[in-house]
């Protein structure tokens, strides 16, 4: 005990130093078990021939299957509508969207597994934070701290609560007839997990600010940048897309859309007619009205071209928002290498735009930029007409499967190495949500193993082509799977070898002569600290008889300190080794300090609310 106890207080002060990162600090601490149970007197640490089980366990090939089945509704563009429906209602705010996300995961959470759930929507989260330009770590904590909490909503939302009434009809052999439990209905802990999940979205609501951590800045460097983006870097320039619509009978009718752009200094990058939309429309094109325009350049500057010409400017977009989504197109850098075709001629010679796909911002040449944008560097120049050289750098706005195919066109060296190469395949929507379908529903109606259920529905999709099995590799967050699979011989250490029982011994030799509340307040913040350093269910399994016992001897009702173990087991915020955090980690680029932070102040709120309501129901 006394060398888990040691190799548990190591393993704290390395996950809140990160010393080394998180996932190899698991890796070192199964290591180590493995090596330690050899010494003499130390076996029951590890089973060395079981040492890596939990690389099989039900809870890992859960999280592996449920991120294979995420990735593959994502693949479809199912998750991107989700997101635009989301955007449509709940604005591009963060006080609005936070509670729209984290609200539908936690709902769902309450009949799924909360890891589920959580992955079901991090796609979902990812592209609202491109399309907002609200950092990602700002999005994925409320969502999978509202995962957890869903869990408590329902008798089937986590796995100690499915267990307990198994665990009540066990502790009932050992009571009294006087003293038997009733058993929880489905919908007994209702009232209890609406309150957390209620709680949990307030708490980002008023608190968020602070307790929120902002995403890192990624690394500069030759990437797929939105429009904004790569202006204001490049440029210093506050340039953005803007929709405008043009009216009926506007004085624009005929114009060229080479001849507004000149005259105003800006660029027409898309634009739509009778129910057709063009991407980069060629610029000889003339505009007809009734018609929507896609603008980059000053709002305030397109706005007051607005005023003049009677046109209306959006104040998002609306038809345009899909397609110009920064996950779908942006700004890119190709060059003119020696040997291309286009040395000599202009872009609008080879029908850039329809032939290429690129909407051309701005060349550099020798240390110099040209441009439509007028700047206090350099005046504005009519790029379309300036004929190319060899080494020439074009700034192009594309989308990015477009800019995919460039790759293979020997006129062109693309310079932008790291943008969304994604193919989406919207011709499989049917045969995702068929087999997403069949696993949530043998979870819910059937008794099948869940690692199994999920495997099923992954299975399903990569065998109908929804994702290829190198996609579905890909689609894996290995840094999550070591993390956990790793951290689960700790877990059995601590079970296995009796420190788990004889902290609990310890504990409950302080809470001795407490009052009844006291009490159940004390079991609570035990499965609280249990849950961060075992797992939920071998925590459960272990204080349930435990708590029962405390309640009989103390003239307690055992069934609402049973509830309270199952419920607490779920208070699992403070380090990321509960599956939730383990599964945001990574893509929001969380520290352990993060969850220190935040998931502290969400554990006592946890303690409080659920103490509080358990008291007021029961």
């Amino acid at each position: 005990m006394m060398v888990v106890l040691a190799v548990l207080g190591i393993t704290v002060v390395l996950f809140v130093t990160e010393f080394f990162r998180i996932d190899f600090t698991a890796i070192l601490v199964m290591i180590a078990l493995g090596l330690l149970s050899q010494f003499p007197g130390l076996e029951n640490l590890a089973d060395p021939s079981r040492l890596f089980e939990g690389f099989a366990s039900n809870a890992v090939i859960s999280i592996i299957a449920v991120m294979i089945i995420g990735a593959g509704l994502d693949k479809t563009g199912l998750m991107s509508k989700v997101a635009s429906t989301i955007l449509k209602y709940g604005g591009k705010t963060e006080a609005r969207i936070i509670p729209i996300i984290s609200g539908t995961v936690g709902i769902i959470s309450s009949f799924m597994q909360n890891v589920g759930a959580a992955a079901l929507f991090l796609p979902v989260a990812s592209r609202i934070s491109v399309r907002t330009e609200l950092p990602l770590g700002r999005l994925l904590m409320p969502m999978g701290f509202c995962a957890i909490l869903g869990g408590t909503v329902t008798l089937v939302g986590s796995s100690p609560l499915i267990l307990l009434n198994d665990l009540l009809v066990t502790a009932n052999e050992a009571l009294p007839e006087d003293s038997q439990m009733e058993m929880f209905s489905l919908f007994s802990v209702t009232p209890v997990g609406l309150a957390l999940l209620v709680s949990g979205i307030l708490y980002f609501m008023l608190l968020g600010r602070w307790v929120l951590p902002s995403q890192a800045t990624k690394e500069e460097g030759s990437t797929g940048q939105s429009v904004r983006d790569y202006l204001k870097r490049i440029y210093g320039l506050k340039s953005d897309l803007v929709e405008v619509v043009v009216p009926e009978g506007s004085i624009l009718r005929g114009q060229t859309f080479a001849d507004i752009m000149l005259a105003h200094n800006l660029y027409i990058v898309g634009s739509y007619h009778r129910g057709q939309r063009w991407f980069t429309p060629i610029l000889t094109t003339k505009v007809e009205d009734p018609c929507r325009l896609a603008i980059l350049g000053r709002r305030k500057v397109i706005e007051d071209i607005a005023d003049v010409y009677g046109l209306k400017v959006l104040p998002d977009l609306d038809i345009f928002a899909e397609p110009f989504a920064p996950t779908v197109a942006g700004v890119a850098e190709v060059v003119i290498p020696p040997e291309s075709d286009l040395i000599g001629k202009t872009a609008r010679d080879v029908l850039m735009r329809k032939t290429y796909g690129l909407g051309l911002l701005a060349i550099h040449r020798a240390g110099e930029t040209l441009s439509l944008v007028e700047t206090p560097d350099h005046e504005a120049v009519n790029v379309s007409q300036e004929p190319f050289r060899s080494g020439d750098t074009l700034v192009a706005f594309t989308a990015w499967d477009r800019l995919a195919r460039l790759t293979k066109d020997r006129n062109f060296v693309v310079v932008t190495s790291d943008f969304p190469m994604e193919e989406l395949r919207p011709n499989k929507m049917f045969w995702a949500l068929v087999f997403f379908a069949i696993s949530v529903s043998l979870i819910l109606f059937t008794d099948l193993r869940l690692s199994l259920a999920l495997l099923v529905g992954a299975g399903g999709m990569i065998a109908t082509n929804v994702l290829r099995i190198d996609e579905a590799y890909e689609a894996v967050s290995w840094s999550t799977v070591f993390l956990l699979a790793s951290l689960i011989p700790l877990g059995q250490a601590v079970q296995n070898t009796g420190t788990a029982a004889w902290i609990a011994e310890q504990v409950l030799i302080v809470l001795d002569g407490w009052p009844i509340w006291g009490l159940q307040a004390g079991i609570a913040v035990l499965a609280t600290v249990f849950t961060l350093v075992m797992s939920n269910v071998g925590a459960t399994v272990l204080l349930i008889p435990l708590a029962v016992s405390i309640a009989v001897a103390a003239g307690g009702d055992p069934a609402i300190f049973a509830l309270t173990v199952a419920i607490s087991t779920s208070n699992s915020f403070i380090i990321p080794t509960h599956q939730v955090n383990a599964l945001i980690m990574g893509p929001a680029g969380y520290r352990v300090m993060d969850f220190v932070l935040g998931g502290g102040i969400m554990s006592v709120l946890f303690l409080v609310v659920s103490m509080t309501m358990m008291n007021l129901i029961f």
